[in-house]
């Protein structure tokens, strides 16, 4: 298949709910060519189903195999990729001193070894074209930390400063972007466990942002002419502080 000339080739890991679905909905919509990447195929399958310009892919960024298949199929496909969006996180809050080594260590193998997984996964192929967009969808967790957040913060700053040592490595047909959101209406806070923290992001969450606020983030720094590069959008409701 081909594609137009200003249709892109545009990746999502995290795809099956939330921001991920939603940026792979708003990219479709735009006329793009979107491959959807999440463990949950059932899912997938019903968003490509709404529309047939999103391509589900079963993915698990913890698997640096899935990822480079990801990118390959694409890449077959349509002779390129031009924007990967490394979406998929999770999101067990706790404090430290309950101990819940079991979900400290998931968040940091997909978190940020899914991130890694994602940049060796596509790097390569952008830097055989000269040209790509990394976004990487982060968290004001990377600025900032609150109780419960101390294991999860640290690997969204993680996520923030391996984007930004990205984007200095890249050469300048490479465009890297960072985007942090705030509180958002997700599945995310479903992973927790520890009780005083599902209570706590009860209040946290009570003004929270669809997740179409962010794909409008991703989307705006995508479509910037090619010599701009947006390096860093964080993205709070208006209520948060």
């Amino acid at each position: 298949m081909t594609t137009t000339e200003t249709s892109k080739i545009v990746l999502v890991t995290g795809a099956s709910s939330g921001i991920g679905e939603a940026v792979a909905l708003r990219a479709a919509a735009r006329g793009h060519r979107v491959f959807a990447g999440a463990r949950r195929t059932d899912r997938l399958r019903a968003l490509a189903e709404r529309d047939d310009r999103i391509h589900p892919v079963r993915v698990d960024v913890t698997d640096l195999a899935d990822v480079r298949n990801f990118v390959d199929r694409a890449a077959e496909r349509y002779g390129r990729v031009d924007a990967f969006v490394a979406n998929a996180g999770v999101m067990p809050l706790s404090r430290l001193d309950r101990l819940l080594v079991d979900e400290w260590q998931h968040m940091l193998d997909v978190n940020i070894g899914g991130l890694l997984h994602s940049i060796a996964a596509v790097l390569p192929r952008f830097t055989a074209q000269d040209s790509g967009h990394f976004v990487t969808v982060a968290n004001v967790g990377a600025h900032e930390v609150v109780p419960t957040s101390a294991v999860y913060s640290g690997t969204k700053h993680a996520a923030w400063a391996i984007t930004e040592g990205l984007r200095q490595e890249s050469a300048p047909g490479i465009r890297v972007t960072t985007v942090s959101p705030g509180v958002v209406t997700s599945e995310l806070a479903d992973s927790i466990t520890d009780p005083g923290a599902a209570e706590a992001m009860r209040g946290y969450r009570a003004h929270a942002m669809a997740p179409e606020a962010i794909a409008a983030a991703v989307d705006y720094a995508l479509h910037q002419p090619a010599e701009v590069d947006v390096n860093e959008i964080v993205v709070r409701p208006a209520r948060q502080r």
